[in-house]
């Protein structure tokens, strides 16, 4: 391949790394992909980021983006899903994103992994990250996205997590009073995009052929 592409070490199942091919398909970016497995990491990936964890960008200057909101940044910059937004909902981007990160992030693992963690039972650990989906379905009462009539980068930021607490108990979720929250959610679950970077790619192997994802770039 005559053109160089930036190189993205990602996993296929974590929320991190999903949110960032998110970002790069719809950018309509195109990068080399380095599916990983984590217990099996390669020494590229350690070479260039010592804590290993997915995803990480090493762009074509060389430099390391190894945060996912870093590279949903660098993939979005002149895209809609971020030029479009105006300061304040910028600013209401990153709180989301930051609380997600933080406090749902470890609401939804012990709601996951409840039996590690027997301080509490599922149904506390779960209601510990209603308090996050209640803030959201107010949200999507006022708008079609989280801040905008349209899906933008805190959309595809929060997605991929949602979609994990979801599916800590389904038969729940659907019951549950969050109407706006469900079809949110259930519009991504059944998009081609969703589809799209969730392909399942081989394990990376140092000196295997350039696998440039996306394959197709997202309309």
């Amino acid at each position: 391949m005559s053109t160089q592409l930036s190189t993205l070490y990602s996993f296929r199942r974590c929320p991190y790394a999903m949110r960032a091919r998110l970002a790069i398909t719809i950018a309509g970016n195109e990068v080399e992909l380095r599916e990983v497995v984590l217990k099996d990491k390669p020494a590229e990936l350690l070479e260039v980021s010592p804590k290993a964890t997915v995803p990480v960008l090493v762009q074509t200057n060389g430099k390391v983006l190894q945060e996912s909101l870093d590279i949903m940044l660098w993939a979005a910059e002149n895209h809609a899903i971020w030029q479009s937004l105006d300061e304040q909902q910028r600013k209401e981007t990153f709180v989301l994103i930051e609380e997600n990160d933080v406090s749902f992030k470890q609401a939804l693992d012990r709601c996951k992994y409840a039996d590690r963690y027997p301080e509490h039972n599922q149904q506390f650990y779960r209601e510990q990250g209603e308090q996050f989906l209640d803030k959201l379905e107010q949200r999507l009462t006022k708008h079609l996205g989280l801040v905008s009539d349209s899906l933008t980068l805190v959309d595809y930021a929060l997605l991929p997590f949602i979609r994990q607490f979801a599916l800590v108990d389904w038969d729940w979720f659907v019951e549950a009073d969050y109407p706006k929250l469900q079809n949110w959610l259930n519009g991504f679950l059944q998009s081609d995009l969703f589809k799209q970077v969730m392909h399942k790619y081989p394990q990376w192997q140092t000196g295997d052929e350039i696998t440039v994802f996306p394959v197709m770039q997202q309309q």
